[in-house]
C-alpha cells in the first residue's frame, strides 16, 4: 500500500500543478474578452479568432481542471443521505461511485473523443467562422481532460482504501488555511522548516 500511496501523492502533485497553471487561463480569457470587446467598440471591428481563443481557454480550464476539483473535493456532491452516514460508509460510497460510475464514464468519453480529435488533426480542420482558429487544439482538450480526471480518480480510490485501512487521515476533510497561515508556511519552507 505504501507504493500506491506514493503513486497517489505523485498524481495529486501533478494534478495540483496542472490545476494551478491552467487556472491562469481564466485571467487570460477575461483579458482577451475585454480587449476584444473594447477593440470592437472603439475601432468598430472585431476578430473571430480572439473570440474563439477565449472559448478555447474557458474549455481548457473546465476540462483540464476537473481532476483538480476532484482532488480538492470541490466537485458537486449530493449528501442528503450520505452526509448522515459514518465516514467509513461514505468512503465505500465514494469508491463504489468512482469505480462503477466516474471511471467508466470518463474512459468512454476519452475513448470516443480521441477519434474526433484525430480527425480534426489529420484534416487540419479550421473553424467555419471567417478568421477562425484551427479546431484540433480544442478537440484535444476533451481526451486529455478526461485522461487527467481518470488519473485523479485512481488517486482518490487509493486514498479512500488507505483511509479504510487506517493508514491516512480522512482525504475528504477540507482544511481551510488562512492567507496568514499560508504565508507563515511558505516562510518556514524558505528557512528550512524553522520558525
Amino acid at each position: 500500500m505504501n507504493a500506491l500511496l506514493k503513486l497517489s501523492r505523485f498524481i495529486d502533485g501533478v494534478t495540483d500543478r496542472i490545476g494551478q497553471l491552467v487556472s491562469w487561463g481564466i485571467l487570460a480569457a477575461v483579458l482577451i474578452s475585454s480587449g476584444n470587446a473594447s477593440y470592437r467598440y472603439i475601432m468598430n471591428n472585431s476578430s473571430n479568432a480572439w473570440l474563439e481563443l477565449q472559448w478555447y481557454l474557458f474549455s481548457a480550464v473546465f476540462l483540464l481542471c476537473a481532476g483538480y476539483a476532484l482532488l480538492h473535493n470541490s466537485h458537486v456532491r449530493i449528501d442528503v443521505i450520505a452526509g448522515r452516514l459514518s465516514k467509513r460508509t461514505q468512503m465505500w460510497i465514494d469508491i463504489f461511485g468512482t469505480v462503477f460510475f466516474l471511471l467508466p464514464m470518463a474512459i468512454l468519453i476519452m475513448w470516443l473523443a480521441w477519434p474526433v480529435f484525430m480527425n480534426a488533426y489529420v484534416h487540419d480542420e479550421v473553424s467555419s467562422n471567417a478568421g477562425g482558429l484551427k479546431i484540433w487544439p480544442a478537440r484535444l482538450l476533451m481526451p486529455v481532460g478526461f485522461f487527467l480526471l481518470i488519473f485523479q480518480a485512481v488517486s482518490e480510490i487509493i486514498k479512500r482504501v488507505a483511509f479504510l485501512q487506517g493508514l491516512i487521515p480522512d482525504p475528504t476533510e477540507k482544511r481551510e488555511v488562512s492567507a496568514e497561515e499560508e504565508l507563515a508556511e511558505e516562510i518556514r519552507k524558505m528557512h528550512g522548516g524553522k520558525p
